[in-house]
């Protein structure tokens, strides 16, 4: 956990670079309680740093026009985790990642102290990051218009390219994107299909903006959304399995692509889709903890055959 001093340090820097936000923002962004943000403003309030506290249920905090901070400067935990997150980019597919991260790079080692510049560098030069995933190439400018649609509430037109190569016309209201297994996916309520539907964003030809705004829901969680999407496609066979564990074990053991998860008294209850009982059998077969199908028979069967194989390669001379 970071020190009380480098908390409020960082209010004072978020109310710079976003001019007002409310207490319950600046909880969130700092992953404390919204008292605890009032005692840092306070804090701010004691050095000197003017301050304006809007009151009501849509008060906000916001500094004084006019009011600037001294030259950018960044401490060790700051520095470890930019270079980290430019690392990453560089994993996510994005078109224009590699050369904006190099331009990023240079221009935040030019307001480092020297000591600071070489711990940047030596992470740029020595660590490597595995998202696990091959990243599927995406346009850049497609994320950055859909995320700035979602935040403005702004209805886009997409054309959009299926897998099957035909394409299609269709307003979209954005509500979140997330990275997911190597790709960029778009959530959100599609017009055409009058329906909340996620979007690959490397199949996206072209977005153009709309001048019509919508609602987006509160708290949306697009990463959550996407896996109950994806869990509920139309495969051929519906599974569920009772994991004898609790949701820290299904996370540890990153179970999170395989379907839906709901936490009871007796376990974890596995609820997805498979076209293949085969795979999903060996996938349930590496698990360190115990389970119980639920259903379907069929995929008892294929675990069986799987064990019968394994039991064949043991008894081999």
């Amino acid at each position: 956990m970071s020190h009380p001093a480098s908390r409020v340090l960082t209010v004072l820097e978020l109310l710079q670079a976003h001019g007002r936000l409310s207490g319950s923002e600046l909880a969130q962004r700092l992953q404390v309680d919204v008292r605890t943000t009032r005692r840092y403003i306070r804090v701010l309030e004691d050095i000197g740093i003017p301050i304006t506290a809007e009151r009501g249920r849509y008060g906000a905090y916001s500094l004084v026009p006019g009011f600037k901070l001294p030259p950018l400067m960044f401490g060790d935990d700051e520095a470890l985790a930019l270079s980290l997150g430019l690392l990453a980019a560089r994993s996510l597919g994005l078109a224009d990642a590699a050369p904006a991260v190099a331009s990023a790079l240079a221009k935040i080692e030019r307001v480092m102290p020297a000591a600071l510049q070489r711990r940047v560098r030596a992470v740029a030069e020595t660590v490597t990051l595995d998202l696990s995933h091959a990243p599927t190439a995406t346009d850049t400018e497609a994320l950055l218009q859909l995320s700035t649609a979602a935040q403005s509430q702004r209805r886009v037109r997409l054309e959009y390219r299926a897998a099957d190569g035909a394409t299609s016309r269709r307003d979209f209201d954005t509500y979140g994107l997330t990275w997911r297994g190597g790709r960029w996916y778009a959530l959100g309520h599609c017009h055409l299909r009058r329906d909340l539907r996620s979007f690959r964003l490397d199949r996206i030809v072209t977005v153009t903006p709309i001048d019509q705004s919508f609602g987006r829901p509160a708290n949306f969680d697009a990463a959550a959304q996407l896996e109950l999407s994806l869990a509920n496609l139309p495969r051929a066979n519906a599974v569920e399995v009772l994991l004898l564990t609790d949701l820290a074990g299904v996370q540890a053991e990153q179970l999170g692509s395989f379907g839906v998860f709901e936490a009871r008294a007796d376990g974890v209850l596995l609820r997805t889709r498979t076209d293949s009982l085969d795979w999903f059998a060996g996938q349930l077969a590496r698990l360190p903890f115990d389970f119980r199908i639920l259903q379907p028979d069929a995929l008892r069967t294929a675990l069986a055959a799987r064990v019968a194989r394994l039991q064949a390669a043991i008894a081999a001379d």
